[in-house]
């Protein structure tokens, strides 16, 4: 391996790096509300909790948030398979 491959190594390594710091931009402006058994939770796609209301029944407030979590990791997969898939990463 010589010099001129470890700056292309280099090089692809800061753009995967850029195209990683866009999706977690673009996952934090992705809101997700979900509405469970009288208790809405708002949530980005990178799972920051930006409210919960309704009944604060504390059974219920785990079952909304851990949905909203599920559906917040949904999304985040979706986005970085867009991302892994133009980096032409062999099983992406």
């Amino acid at each position: 391996m010589g010099i001129m491959d470890n700056l292309k190594q280099l090089g692809d390594l800061k753009k995967m790096r850029d195209q990683a710091m866009e999706v977690q931009k673009k996952l934090a402006g992705i809101k997700i509300t979900i509405e469970h058994k009288g208790v809405t939770v708002v949530m980005t796609a990178d799972q920051k909790v930006q409210s919960i209301s309704g009944d604060m029944d504390p059974n219920k407030v785990t079952e909304a948030v851990n949905e909203a979590l599920k559906q917040s990791q949904k999304v985040a997969a979706d986005e970085m398979k867009g991302l892994m898939g133009g980096m032409g990463i062999p099983g992406m």
